[in-house]
């Protein structure tokens, strides 16, 4: 039996969102739908567990991150914060308000990658350009990087162009040869390289201003700080892909 896409909603607050995208996906993967109703008096850690043990015999689950207006509901963020630490299979999370979406339907956009070229993690990768592949969108994947410690002989003055040119060169080689074997895999997928001189929320942040989908990776049992500041501020869904 194949998989279904397990998706959750408040009954007292609907995830009216989070229940449109589930049903999309649904359909561009061929998969069943399961949806579960959840009753907003439960505590969040029985609802996360409820969760997590239908989520285990599921492809992905997928969860509202905000209330039906985008404003915060606590309940419902710390349910998908938790779900999203400690799920076995990916996790989208779906905020409220309508961003993305035009007419009642969610907006063909690109797929936003987040991947760290020297340690591409091959599980979100894949997700990443699996998802572009089914939409027929563009993978746009985003590597942040920094200066190395030996530009501070530099400060508080300004660094040399060719200086910085030079080690940007090497981040844009970095993710080329880290991407390689995917676009190989999936030569059908258009993909943008690109990398950003910024920390990795805000790369991230910035590049999924037109997404139609986040793609970011989780290591352990825990929500890192660049996930967790990309939850706080995104607009757009987000997938959480365990690695």
């Amino acid at each position: 039996m194949t998989e279904p896409i397990v998706v959750g909603v408040y009954a007292s607050a609907p995830s009216r969102a989070a229940a449109e995208w589930a049903a999309e996906d649904a359909r561009l993967r061929g998969l069943p739908l399961r949806v579960v109703h959840i009753e907003g008096a439960e505590p969040v850690g029985g609802i996360a567990a409820a969760l997590l043990s239908l989520g285990s015999r599921a492809s992905c689950i997928v969860l509202g991150l905000r209330g039906e207006d985008g404003v915060p509901v606590p309940a419902v963020g710390s349910v998908a914060h938790e779900v999203a630490a400690r799920s076995n299979p990916p996790v989208v999370l779906v905020p409220g308000g309508g961003h993305g979406r035009r007419g009642g339907e969610w907006r063909a956009g690109q797929v936003v990658l987040g991947v760290d070229a020297r340690e591409p993690a091959s599980a979100v990768v894949d997700f990443a350009f699996d998802a572009a592949r089914r939409r027929g969108a563009r993978l746009h994947a985003v590597h942040a990087w920094r200066l190395p410690s030996r530009a501070e002989r530099w400060m508080p003055y300004a660094l040399p162009e060719e200086d910085r040119g030079a080690w940007e060169d090497q981040e844009v080689q970095l993710l080329s040869d880290a991407l390689r074997p995917w676009r190989e895999k999936y030569p059908q997928v258009d993909v943008y390289e690109d990398v950003r001189l910024l920390s990795p929320s805000a790369a991230l942040l910035q590049a999924s201003a037109s997404a139609e989908l986040l793609v970011v990776g989780r290591a352990g049992r825990t929500l890192g700080p660049t996930v967790r500041d990309v939850l706080e501020h995104t607009e757009y869904p987000v997938a959480v892909v365990p690695h």
